[in-house]
């Protein structure tokens, strides 16, 4: 097998696709997977199956290696803290994370100095002063949630949003750059059969720190945007170049151990 042969993980569970993603590594004696792709379903009310003694020990590993537990690494791509307060009301909820952007960058910095949610709701340029979400919920529903509307339907092509900007990300003088990893995301609304899928395609993604947390953020996002269309959250595809395990091994056996007592499903 190559060093970095590919991978495609199918589940409906989170918290055992991450599993198999993870043990892969070690079952294949590799640092490197590309591609690497996810495909996660049965989503229960719009949020994906976990299973508590997996996140429990990864936490519990990421927090001895000083790192970002699951949930704050999930709250960059969506955060749910924020959308909890404003009560379902989508426009307080972009207005509020925006006034308080500087104290969340703050409380994640240096692990995180940038957040994805950011660059999705306030990209800088484009309609809606770039809020990428508004737009595409707003083209929506003003189509297929219309009685008023003259157009039958919109291009698929315009449901997607992008994290990474050659301006701002270009950096030829720096050896690594913390962000961003995730380039870009996709949305795929079917409205005969109301459901909705999320695409997310990443350059590099670093399997232990962060892959958990980037899938759970995902999924959240992908129900969010879901309600807000009127949709049911049915699929999220994560693709990744280059899906990397850069600790050293031997300081996560007692995390090896802990995931390998998960109910076992096809592992690679």
């Amino acid at each position: 097998m190559s060093s970095n042969a590919s991978l495609l993980i199918e589940d409906t569970n989170l918290s055992y696709a991450w599993r198999d993603v993870f043990l892969h590594f070690f079952n294949n004696r590799c640092t490197e997977i590309s591609p690497l792709v996810i495909t996660l379903t049965g989503f229960n009310n719009g949020l994906p199956n976990q299973d508590a003694a997996t996140i429990t020990a990864l936490d519990q590993c990421l927090k001895q290696l000083g790192e970002l537990e699951v949930d704050k690494v999930a709250q960059t791509i969506f955060p749910t803290s924020y959308w909890q307060l404003s009560k379902d009301n989508r426009q307080e909820f972009f207005n509020n994370y925006i006034d308080n952007i500087d104290n969340i960058k703050a409380a994640v910095k240096p692990k995180h100095p940038c957040e994805y949610f950011e660059r999705l709701i306030a990209f800088g340029s484009g309609p809606h002063n770039g809020n990428q979400l508004e737009h595409i919920i707003s083209e929506y529903n003003s189509v297929y949630n219309s009685h008023t509307s003259k157009r039958s339907r919109v291009r698929r092509s315009m449901f997607q949003a992008s994290i990474f900007d050659p301006k701002r990300d270009h950096k030829g003088d720096c050896i690594y750059l913390p962000f961003p990893c995730l380039g870009h995301i996709s949305f795929v609304p079917n409205k005969k059969d109301g459901t909705l899928i999320l695409n997310a395609f990443y350059a590099t993604q670093k399997i232990l720190e962060k892959g958990y947390g980037n899938y759970l953020g995902l999924c959240r996002l992908g129900h969010f945007m879901a309600s807000e269309m009127g949709l049911k959250f049915e699929r999220m595809n994560c693709f990744v170049g280059v899906a990397k395990m850069e600790t050293a091994k031997y300081k996560l056996q007692t995390l090896v151990e802990k995931v390998r007592q998960t109910t076992p499903s096809e592992m690679n």
